[in-house]
């Protein structure tokens, strides 16, 4: 009755889900190959705002900071 509230069910912030389940290797093991999941930004990570047109895969924030060391130009 230690980790029980005044409801009589278990107080989930002495649950540590890693600990008690012991299967940690199943979270996010679903195979991401296609999809918007799959992809992300070869500078940050970011999977957001993500540009792939001429396989550049950059996100946008990323974009406007290295574009002109790519090699576009404003006009």
């Amino acid at each position: 009755v230690t980790n029980r509230q005044k409801t009589g069910y278990p107080s989930f912030s002495s649950l540590d889900s890693t600990e008690k389940m012991g299967f940690t290797t199943t979270w996010y093991s679903h195979p991401r190959r296609f999809g918007p999941g799959s992809r992300s930004c070869r500078v940050c990570s970011n999977a957001h705002g993500l540009i792939r047109k001429y396989g550049l895969n950059i996100c946008r924030r990323c974009f406007r900071q290295y574009s002109e060391d790519i090699g576009f130009k404003k006009v």
